[in-house]
């Protein structure tokens, strides 16, 4: 009985190494490529933002001089205003409409929710470039279809130039942000809606619940990991905004518009400040990360 129980444990064992080992494999060209293009460029990141590098010489280190220079320079600061704008106007507004959105459509027949879902989800997977320029065309100070609405309507006593005037340019860039933001989310919330337990939701209306107690009561705890993906995804997002900037307005007029993805771009490419850019991207991965953490605690709390 012992030989056969030591028999069984050595055959279990080796079945355990065998799947071990053929799982790692399986696994092996995902975590080659995670280490080759995550893990290896933030180890770089991080190194380069210490040297004074950039092209035609050897980097020359010159140890926290980059964010010392970084946190002395103004359009550095005026970036991250910026930004943070970008960011408390954009996320609130995404999550609050695709909420709205996803509340009315989740009640209508099944064929109209798909259809409005796939019109809202749209713009998520047609180019960003293709979006970014129809935008860029509607906002056109000569022939863009608002200064015509407007000067036709009386609305505006000329045309505006919405994207070149520092008073409407980062109001338009996040008036685009958000309409290409918002499609995932509401996908996301009618999927939620339809996993709330709908028995809850019927006794308390037995019981005399308004549709407004019901939601905030039964409906919103449930989807409260749901919102926190949301916000999380859409803070990034929004902290990363480049592609708008870069097509419509490179960080003008004045710098009213840029952003510290973009003023990164800028150094390590246009100006071949490599650690110096690198420096501020350290810096933005902290600061996503720390926003990502509260956002996690705070949903935990909830």
């Amino acid at each position: 009985m012992t030989n056969q129980k030591v028999t069984y444990n050595k055959k279990t064992r080796k079945l355990m190494i065998h799947e071990t080992v053929t799982s790692y494999l399986f696994l092996l060209p995902f975590l080659l490529f995670f280490v080759g293009f995550v893990i290896y460029p933030m180890f770089m990141c991080l190194f380069t933002s210490f040297f004074d590098a950039t092209m035609g010489r050897e980097d020359i280190f010159i140890g926290f001089q980059n964010y010392v220079t970084l946190f002395n320079d103004p359009i550095f600061w005026k970036a991250l205003w910026n930004t943070l704008i970008i960011v408390v106007v954009s996320v609130p507004l995404t999550c609050i409409f695709s909420l709205w959105v996803a509340s009315v459509i989740s009640k209508m027949h099944v064929a109209a929710t798909s259809a409005f879902r796939c019109i809202f989800y749209l713009p998520v997977v047609t180019g960003s470039v293709a979006v970014t320029m129809v935008w860029k065309w509607m906002f056109n100070n000569y022939y863009g279809i608002f200064n015509y609405i407007g000067t036709n309507t009386g609305l505006l006593e000329k045309n505006i130039n919405w994207l070149g005037d520092e008073r409407f340019a980062l109001a338009c860039i996040i008036l685009i942000l958000l309409t290409t933001s918002v499609g995932q989310p509401i996908v996301l919330y009618v999927s939620a809606l339809d996993n709330v337990d709908k028995s809850l939701v019927e006794a308390a209306e037995v019981d005399g619940a308004t549709q407004m107690q019901a939601f905030w009561k039964i409906k919103w705890p449930q989807m409260m990991p749901t919102t926190l993906y949301i916000l999380v995804i859409t803070t990034i997002n929004s902290f990363q905004c480049f592609a708008l900037i870069q097509l419509l307005t490179s960080g003008g007029p004045n710098n009213s518009t840029m952003t510290i993805m973009y003023y990164i771009y800028y150094n390590a490419f246009k100006l071949y400040k490599y650690g110096y850019g690198n420096a501020m991207g350290v810096i933005l991965a902290i600061i996503i990360a720390v926003l990502s953490a509260v956002q996690f605690k705070l949903g935990q709390e909830k």
